[in-house]
This record gives C-alpha cells, sequence and structure tokens, in this order.
C-alpha cells in the first residue's frame, strides 16, 4: 500500500510538474535536450517533466526604444536626431518565433544590432542630403528606413512598425546662421508685400481721383447746360414780357420807350442794390440819360433789320 502511494504521489507530482502556464503576450520556446522541440502558446499547456524546459519567454507585444545620434550631411554639417523605434515580433508562426528565439544570444545584442542598423540607415540617407533639406524630410527619412530595415528585420523575425523623429538640431552656429537666413526672407517678404500695400493704395487713390474729376466735369458740364437753358429761358420770358408790354402801350397810344426807360432805372437801382461796395460811375443826367436811350434803340434798330 505504501509502495502505491509513492508512485501515485509520484505520477501527480510529475503531471503538475508538467503543467505550464504561458501568459497573454508571450510565446514560450520549449528545447529537449538543448534542441529546439516547440512552442507554447499562450493559456495551460503541458511539457515533459524532467525532459523538456522552457528555453525562452518571447514577448510579442508591441516593444519601443528611444534613439539619440549624431549624422554629417553632404554639406559637413552635424545633425542631431532624437527618435523612438517602435516594432514587434512579426507573427507567430513557428519559424518566426525560432529566428526571434536563436539569432541573437542576448536580449542585448538584438537591442545592439537593430539600433546600429537604424542609425546607420539614417546616417547614409543623411549624407547624401544638404543641411537645409534635412528639416522637411521627416516622412521621408521614416519611409527610407523602413524600406531599408524592414528585410533585415523580418529574417530576424521581427518587423518594424513605426519610426518617429520627435527632434532634428543643428551645432549652434548652423542655428544662428539659419536664423538670419529666415528673418532675412520674412524681412523680404514684408517689404515686398508693404510695396504692394503701397502700390495698391497708390492705384486706388488715382483711380479715385480720376473718378472723382470726371464726376465733377460730368457735373459742370450738366450744371453748365442747366445754366444755360436757364438763361435762355429768361431772355425768352423777358422777350415775351417786352413784347406783351410794348403791345399794352401801343394799344394805350402811349411811347414804348417807357419800356426803355423803366428798364435803364431798374438797371441803376440794381447795380446800387448789389454793388456792395463797389463803385459804379454812371452818368445820371438827363443828356447822359439820353445817350443810353439812343445806344439802346440803335441796338434794338439793328437787331430788326
Amino acid at each position: 500500500m505504501i509502495f502505491t502511494y509513492v508512485v501515485i504521489g509520484l505520477v501527480v507530482l510529475t503531471l503538475f510538474l508538467g503543467l505550464v502556464t504561458v501568459q497573454q503576450g508571450t510565446i514560450s520556446v520549449v528545447t529537449m535536450f538543448g534542441k529546439y522541440r516547440r512552442i507554447l502558446y499562450p493559456g495551460l499547456n503541458f511539457k515533459i517533466p524532467y525532459l523538456e524546459s522552457i528555453y525562452k519567454r518571447i514577448s510579442i507585444q508591441n516593444r519601443s526604444v528611444e534613439l539619440e545620434f549624431q549624422a554629417v550631411t553632404l554639406d559637413q554639417a552635424n545633425v542631431y536626431f532624437k527618435a523612438m523605434l517602435l516594432f514587434s515580433v512579426y507573427d507567430q508562426n513557428e519559424e518566426t518565433i525560432k529566428n526571434v528565439a536563436f539569432k541573437f544570444v542576448s536580449e542585448n545584442n538584438l537591442m545592439t544590432a537593430l539600433v546600429r542598423t537604424i542609425e546607420g540607415t539614417i546616417r547614409g540617407f543623411v549624407a547624401s542630403k544638404r543641411q537645409a533639406e534635412i528639416l522637411s524630410l521627416r516622412k521621408e527619412i521614416t519611409e527610407y528606413v523602413k524600406g531599408e530595415v524592414d528585410q533585415h528585420l523580418e529574417g530576424w523575425g521581427y518587423h518594424l512598425m513605426d519610426l518617429q523623429i520627435n527632434d532634428i538640431s543643428f551645432d549652434q552656429a548652423i542655428i544662428d546662421s539659419m536664423s538670419k537666413v529666415v528673418a532675412s526672407t520674412n524681412l523680404k517678404a514684408a517689404a515686398e508685400n508693404e510695396g504692394q500695400a503701397l502700390l495698391i493704395t497708390k492705384t486706388k487713390s488715382a483711380e479715385a481721383e480720376g473718378n472723382a474729376i470726371k464726376i465733377a466735369a460730368e457735373a459742370e458740364r450738366e450744371a453748365a447746360r442747366l445754366r444755360g437753358q436757364g438763361v435762355a429761358l429768361f431772355r425768352e420770358e423777358v422777350a415775351k414780357g417786352m413784347t406783351n408790354a410794348a403791345k399794352e402801350l401801343q394799344d394805350a397810344n402811349l411811347d414804348t420807350n417807357v419800356i426803355l426807360f423803366s428798364m435803364w432805372t431798374e438797371a441803376i437801382k440794381y447795380f446800387a442794390e448789389t454793388g456792395k461796395g463797389n463803385t459804379i460811375f454812371l452818368d445820371g443826367s438827363a443828356d447822359g440819360m439820353q445817350k443810353s436811350m439812343q445806344q439802346i434803340m440803335s441796338v434794338l434798330g439793328k437787331d430788326k433789320k
């Protein structure tokens, strides 16, 4: 009985020793006598006690590493990069997991190879560009690195998911010179904009002045036309009035020269009222009036002819 209990206990112990729990997000590599045997996926698994052993637990989750390194451009300018590298195991296939488990001796060797490969690829790209181009090539650098490095990483069992270049800087002397270039460019743009604004202002002012002159000329022409019409109408009304007055005087058997005498006196009155201090010399004697009447009559006589 004791022997039976011992055997049963050993069997139970062996079964418990063979149970293996693999955490979610990891895959375990099993070896037997030092040789690759199989892989265990997340969950409860069983391995042969005393014969199979867990060689390595491989994380299939995303992993990141920060990089800081220096590169030299085509025109011998030092460029300093700060980047974040995001990578993961390519897939969960058995061959991929074997590559991840056995390609490198340790995790440190993997990270060294990965970082140096990324740095070398970026340095090779930067060496073909001038420093003035680098700041605008973040996306191109990322795409170039992924295209060049993915094939190497796939052979190691990894996949480059993303490369984020967080900072690109230069030596202080280059930064100062770039700042001066930007400042001078901004000053040039400001001067050009100011010149354009001044040109537009002058053009609009000239157009407004021309339009004002044109409007004033049109208004003056219209006013002159209206004044001419007014004078013509005034003369027409005067002529009608004189004609009617002369007809009434003839009907009353009176001399029509009375009209001329009345016009003469009204003219003298108008001169006196509107002269505003101006000196007007008139011959107010009877002889002067007679001469003026004769001159008016002679003018009227010529108009009748």
